[in-house]
């Protein structure tokens, strides 16, 4: 029976840790055979490593941050500084005004403060030194995933816990980490020495209340068929209707991410399409079953950090 890549990589995007024999039984192949294709997306690069989807609203909230900046193709050490920092998720150069779009996702304002200083740095040395950061206001949909109200969270995070998370999410390559690789990983790094089942715990309360939002494995969209990556900012016609909009935008599969943003256009998401021409077909739809006033799309050129996660 042949697989698709795509439907390997759906299995692998999970509410818990992906399981490989519950997930082979679901392909109708044996492990084995799961095994085979899984090596060879390694190899054709398909894949990069394993990671989770933590909700921005743990306490204190994360806080996604965009930076558009003005630069030219004479200036590559700004993509491979940028690359460097750790709270980096996105990195797009687009057609317009600015040259590059990245999104960063902080876990505090002092780490936030640190890396702005960082950022002065860059862009001093640059030839255009001109960027611009937007600030999100709220996040209604990160990775495909819908981020529901009731999922704000109250159950207030140590320093474990984010570690643990931050091992989960930038620390696995492609193998799955246990709480044995956990443990080690605290011990050499943060030099924390817990027991196996305290981590074990840990993880169980941050699934349970939402914390972690699901597992998933980041890819390269381009190489199992999505062709298009468009910046989508909109502005309906009634102001007041922000967040009604925003909860109907969610649901359309299109949309992977949906941010509320403090500009005349406060809605701002990215959008997937298999090919180009799908993108036209979708802002069409938009304004015939929505009440906007207008759009303004940036369309991804090139992207700089090729491998992301969405459910598809």
């Amino acid at each position: 029976m042949k697989i698709p890549n795509i439907n390997i990589l759906k299995k692998l995007n999970s509410h818990s840790k992906p399981n490989i024999s519950e997930i082979s039984e679901q392909l109708q192949i044996t492990r084995q055979t799961f095994q085979n294709k899984f090596e060879k997306l390694k190899k054709k690069r398909i894949i990069k490593n394993f990671t989770i989807n933590i909700n921005p609203n743990i306490q204190p909230n994360l806080r996604y941050v965009i930076l558009e900046i003005k630069t030219n193709p004479k200036e590559p050490e700004i993509v491979k500084k940028l690359r460097k920092i750790p709270q980096l998720r996105t990195l797009d150069g687009i057609f317009g005004e600015f040259s590059l779009f990245v999104l960063f996702v902080f876990r505090n304002p002092g780490e936030f403060n640190a890396i702005l200083g960082y950022i002065d740095e860059i862009m001093s040395e640059s030839y255009f030194k001109k960027y611009r950061i937007i600030e999100t206001i709220k996040i209604y949909k990160t990775n495909g995933l819908n981020i529901k109200p009731e999922e704000t969270i109250s159950y207030n995070l140590d320093d474990l816990d984010f570690c643990i998370l931050h091992i989960l999410e930038l620390e696995q390559e492609l193998e799955l980490l246990s709480t044995y690789d956990i443990k080690e990983i605290l011990e050499k790094k943060y030099e924390i020495s817990v027991s196996q089942s305290t981590i074990y715990n840990r993880i169980k309360k941050m699934e349970e209340n939402h914390i972690i939002l699901n597992y998933a494995i980041n890819f390269d969209p381009e190489r199992i068929g999505y062709s298009g990556k468009f910046i989508l900012r909109i502005k309906p016609q009634d102001p007041s209707n922000y967040t009604k909009l925003a909860l109907r935008l969610e649901q359309k599969k299109e949309i992977t991410d949906l941010f509320r943003i403090g500009e005349n256009f406060g809605l701002l998401a990215f959008v997937r399409v298999m090919k180009i021409k799908d993108y036209g077909k979708f802002i069409e739809n938009l304004y015939t079953q929505e009440q906007i006033e207008d759009t303004f799309t940036n369309f991804v050129l090139d992207r700089r950090e090729p491998y992301t996660n969405f459910l598809l």
